[in-house]
């Protein structure tokens, strides 16, 4: 079996890391923040001084950093950084969310270097990385992707082919797409309750068992009953990934109205320095009187 490479120990990538050890597989990681892999290495995870090492001693690198500049600097590192000998063999398994039209640059560009390239966003939530229980969706062609299954499935409920380069990134826009619907819906819904007077529990409860329910009234609801804004999924990153839809959309000629309105009212967060609190936080921009 390759030696497993993991690049990106944040909320998501922490456990999915952990994931892998715990099935046995053997794992380097590599952080840029010292002590940030302690306790991976703690489980038995290899650290690697460098990302340049982690290039040369892995078969399989799974990246989750942030945007797509970050994306491009490790991949540089990765690849760049070692001899082509070293590095011909090497799949690289992108979990960010970042442009689909950079997704399909980065297949042709390291393809053309002897490196396979799988775009494989992710989604599930932190709570999803830590139960194991994420979906993936593979953009890339079938002989990269099959290889890399099994291990992806160490923390994912479901990973499937979507199609060909930049596919998976392409689903993923689909998908925040209908979470900033769903965002929007639950936290309007619950700031109505409240102006109205209804007991908020109770309506949470009612409305989820309902034609109304959705996984963010099941995970989001709990914390916006509590005024908990500690992320979870941040603000900022869901502005970030709404930034790759439009662009997306732009290029498709398609006009993503809801989506813009989501990023217009998450913006008014942002502006007033909340970017890091969680995108339930939509509620107190919900629940503020007209001005």
């Amino acid at each position: 079996m390759p030696r497993l490479g993991f690049v990106g120990l944040g909320t998501m990538g922490m456990p999915m890391a952990a994931h892998l050890l715990e099935k046995g597989h053997d794992v380097m990681v590599w952080s840029r923040t010292p002590g940030k892999a302690d306790s991976l290495v703690v489980k038995g995870a290899r650290l690697a001084a460098s990302i340049e090492e982690l290039g040369s001693k892995c078969g399989i690198v799974f990246l989750c950093v942030n945007r797509t500049e970050d994306v491009r600097e490790c991949i540089a590192g990765l690849i760049d950084g070692n001899p082509q000998s070293e590095i011909q063999k090497l799949t690289i398994v992108d979990h960010s969310t970042i442009s689909p039209s950079a997704a399909k640059e980065i297949h042709h560009e390291v393809g053309a270097k002897g490196v396979a390239f799988v775009d494989a966003p992710i989604t599930g939530g932190s709570m999803g990385a830590q139960r194991g229980q994420l979906t993936v969706f593979c953009g890339g062609e079938q002989e990269s992707i099959e290889p890399v299954l099994r291990y992806i499935k160490a923390y994912a409920k479901r990973a499937e082919r979507v199609g060909g380069p930049g596919a998976g990134q392409m689903m993923k826009m689909a998908n925040q797409i209908a979470v900033g619907g769903t965002l929007l819906a639950l936290c309007e819904s619950l700031a109505f309750a409240s102006k109205a007077g209804l007991d908020l529990p109770q309506t949470r409860e009612l409305l989820s068992g309902g034609a109304a329910g959705s996984w963010a009234f099941e995970n989001y609801g709990p914390k916006i009953l509590e005024r908990d804004w500690s992320p979870g999924f941040t603000v900022e990153n869901q502005r970030k990934d709404f930034a790759y839809v439009l662009e997306a959309a732009e290029k498709l000629g398609l006009d993503v109205p809801g989506t813009k309105l989501v990023d217009g009212l998450l913006a008014k967060l942002e502006d007033e320095g909340h970017g890091g609190w969680t995108t339930a936080a939509l509620f107190e921009v919900m629940s503020r009187s007209p001005v």
